[in-house]
């Protein structure tokens, strides 16, 4: 059963309220058309959560071999090749002004870097459409997490803005292990549709109005991965894991509030538990690229032998530059900044860290 979060502004008690089932297919084919926007792993395991609930889901993808193959053989071949799909169950589009003119809802899931090379490319508008971003990252360009870009940059209402956050990795949507997922918009009735639309046998949803530190906290929480790997890499064990995570998520907290001070409990799934999943799991490509920061790649051949995005190299420097207004004591971000853009020695740069932890 889905629930609903609704942030009390006399408490910090969360008040869950039952949802009513919405996963009727024949209901939600005559009234959403949803696309989702992107070819990746995250993007194909949005599809797959799709086609449990409806007939027909609309997918963008720029690669053509990609889509080619899907019609064939009915998986994505460069990414989750284990999800398996009905192509007949498939819409799928090369040119994004045909994706965004199908969707009525539309979720963003490529790499924030390229997120506005994709805009770029429209003639069509967006300002009736139901937006969803599975983006975790800020737009290079602008400087702003997703949900803000479309409203400054694209006129976009807050009320047709909706984040899809974790803990969810792609890799066990695609096996079918259980799975929460944290829907979040001021509208709470497109977060109600989505939430509807995305819940299935293996996943779990919970709804939000706190758009804004979700994500955020989907951002940060990468670059916390990304000091989880290096640490790992540098020899620290478990016991430093836990104290480093510890800190973690105490900096998130200070961090959001500055940004957005808002009654939430980060101690919910969608702050803390999308840091834990991303700060450990052998899936995190975040852990994955600092690991291999710490082990003395650099980060362009880190980047090319992962041949996929490490969302956590874009937010630390988007964090570091926010943060030199909001002046949030944030001493990993710190670090990683220090190693990622200024070259300097993770070993040396790690120690220095271990003295500010607690």
């Amino acid at each position: 059963m889905t629930t609903i979060i609704s942030q009390s502004v006399k408490t910090d008690w969360l008040f869950l309220v039952p949802l009513v089932n919405l996963t009727n297919k024949t209901y939600m084919q005559n009234r959403i058309k949803v696309c989702v926007i992107g070819g990746g792993s995250w993007a194909t395991a949005i599809v797959k959560m799709l086609c449990e609930n409806l007939d027909e889901v609309g997918w963008y993808m720029r690669s053509t071999y990609a889509i080619e193959h899907l019609k064939r053989h009915g998986h994505n071949p460069n990414y989750l090749s284990q999800a398996t799909f009905d192509p007949a169950n498939l819409k799928f589009f090369e040119d994004i002004n045909k994706a965004v003119s199908y969707g009525n809802y539309l979720i963003f899931a490529v790499p924030s870097a390229f997120l506005q090379s994709e805009l770029e490319k429209l003639k069509v508008s967006l300002l009736n459409k139901n937006i969803f971003s599975a983006i975790k990252g800020i737009v290079p360009e602008s400087g702003l997490i997703v949900g803000k870009h479309f409203h400054q940059k694209y006129g976009v209402s807050y009320d047709q803005i909706g984040v899809i956050a974790g803990p969810c990795h792609a890799e066990e949507v695609a096996m079918e292990r259980l799975s929460y997922l944290t829907i979040a918009s001021h509208n709470n009735k497109i977060a109600e549709q989505m939430s509807s639309l995305l819940s299935s046998e293996y996943i779990k949803t919970t709804i939000s109005d706190d758009i804004i530190g979700t994500e955020y906290a989907a951002m940060l929480k990468n670059i916390y991965a990304l000091a989880a790997g290096i640490a790992h890499a540098l020899g620290y064990g478990d016991n430093f894991q836990a104290v480093l995570m510890s800190n973690a998520i105490r900096e998130m907290k200070r961090f959001t509030k500055k940004v957005w001070d808002a009654k939430r409990n980060i101690n919910n799934s969608a702050y803390l538990g999308d840091l834990l999943v991303t700060g450990y799991s052998v899936f995190s490509r975040n852990r994955t690229f600092g690991n291999m920061i710490g082990k003395g790649y650099t980060v362009k051949s880190a980047m090319m032998e992962m041949k996929m995005v490490a969302e956590g190299y874009y937010a630390t420097k988007s964090a570091f530059d926010i943060n030199k207004r909001n002046k949030a004591n944030t001493p990993i971000i710190n670090t990683i900044y220090h190693i990622l853009y200024e070259n300097k020695d993770p070993k040396k740069e790690f120690e220095i860290l271990t003295a500010l932890l607690n």
